[in-house]
């Protein structure tokens, strides 16, 4: 899951520097808008290497990490301290805390449109929905429909500049693409990256409307000016599409802004390039990695697809920890020199759930690597991995830490 996230996180910086250095000045909005969505999706799927560059005939064995074990001698006995589990106990506690009020916030948001919807005074005009509120703020829209206020739109006030400005909205499916970038704020709420995207999302969004705006009236000057008199109205709403979204110098830049097709078309090739560098190197799963080069038995791995059933150790892998902290007899010379640091030690799952090729791959010294591979040869037999239900070997590694009495 770490290694997931990180990856993740990376691929998603890497593409935003890429939008940051190459398109965010260009006049190429509908290329913007397809190079940022799909950024997201790319960023999100590729880690997870559904799709992968490896070559199917290599022989290689999946191989997956265990959370770290800490065992401590105390006064009394040796007792396993499962520190990692309880602190990641805590930290799931508090994501889907965090998760489960995002959600209830959107759905009310959500709701709060409906509300106004089914409460207040509809209109089509031109084949647009639009829906008379009483709250004082400027038109703005969510997916197929247009809100403005009632007094406003009675007495004429509302400029035809802002009705079709909202319309390009809607015409080109921006809520969709505000409901893609909320969802993932709340399922990745802890990554600040996706703040930057949705600002980039919604900017580019106000870039496409202006230039519908522009093309329809054919007078930037006048609609700038009308910008600059709602300019300070700082209504915001939530989800929706408005006219005042970051009403700022870049934008009345983007409407002069000489277009070089040339420039544009170049910086374009080269995003596309960037991104799919990216993709084959995250995609790209390693030939071998340096632990799995050592096992003796290579005529045995498997490589073919990633795992689909990971083994399992009777009970669960908390009963794992705990067959391990119950059967680990502190050496008593590192008992006596109060030994502390990590062991790391590798084993195999064969395919009928043995443990097999266990090995210390970093040792403390006084007997500790040799204990505990004495503690994972008495280990019960586990349920195999599997893969199209056939049995796999798996190979897993895992960190003990060592602490000594206090």
């Amino acid at each position: 899951m770490i290694e997931y996230l990180l990856k993740s996180g990376l691929l998603l910086l890497l593409f935003y520097a890429g939008y940051k250095f190459w398109l965010t000045n260009e006049k190429i909005f509908r290329f913007n808008r397809a190079y940022l969505l799909l950024s997201l999706v790319f960023s999100i799927l590729i880690p997870l290497q559904i799709i992968s560059f490896q070559s199917a005939a290599s022989n290689k064995i999946e191989s997956f990490s265990l959370d770290e074990l800490v065992i401590q001698k105390s006064n009394e006995n040796l007792k396993t301290v499962i520190d990692y589990l309880n602190l990641t106990n805590v930290i799931f506690g508090i994501y889907f805390l965090v998760v489960s009020i995002l959600i209830i916030r959107f759905i009310l948001n959500l709701y709060a449109f409906y509300r106004k919807i089914q409460v207040n005074e509809t209109q089509f005009i031109n084949g647009e929905k639009i829906i008379l509120i009483e709250e004082s703020t400027l038109p703005y829209s969510f997916w197929n429909t247009i809100f403005i206020n009632r007094t406003a739109f009675k007495s004429n006030k509302i400029p035809s500049e802002l009705i079709v400005h909202e319309k390009a909205h809607l015409q080109q499916k921006h809520t969709l693409d505000i409901l893609f970038i909320e969802i993932l704020q709340i399922v990745f709420w802890f990554n600040p990256i996706f703040v930057l995207y949705k600002k980039a999302i919604k900017l580019n969004h106000e870039f496409l409307a202006d230039k519908a705006v522009n093309i329809r009236y054919n007078s930037v000057s006048d609609y700038q000016n009308l910008l600059l008199e709602i300019a300070s109205d700082k209504t915001s709403i939530n989800l929706a599409s408005t006219i005042n979204y970051l009403i700022t110098k870049k934008r009345f830049l983007m409407m002069t802004k000489k277009e070089s097709k040339i420039k544009s078309s170049l910086k374009a090739f080269a995003a596309v390039v960037f991104s799919g560098f990216l993709l084959f190197v995250f995609s790209n799963k390693s030939a071998a990695q340096e632990n799995n080069e050592k096992l003796k038995d290579d005529s045995q791995a498997i490589a073919v697809d990633p795992i689909e059933t990971q083994p399992e150790f009777p009970g669960g892998i908390e009963a794992f920890y705990k067959f391990i902290g119950e059967n680990f007899k502190m050496p008593s010379e590192a008992a006596k020199n109060n030994v502390s640091g990590k062991l790391y030690l590798q084993f195999v799952v064969e395919k009928e759930g043995s443990l097999s090729e266990i090995k210390v791959l970093k040792d403390l010294g006084y007997g500790l690597g040799s204990e505990a591979i004495r503690v994972l040869k008495f280990s019960p037999k586990w349920t195999p991995g599997s893969i199209k239900e056939k049995p796999v070997r798996v190979l897993y590694s895992l960190p003990i830490t060592i602490k000594a009495e206090k």
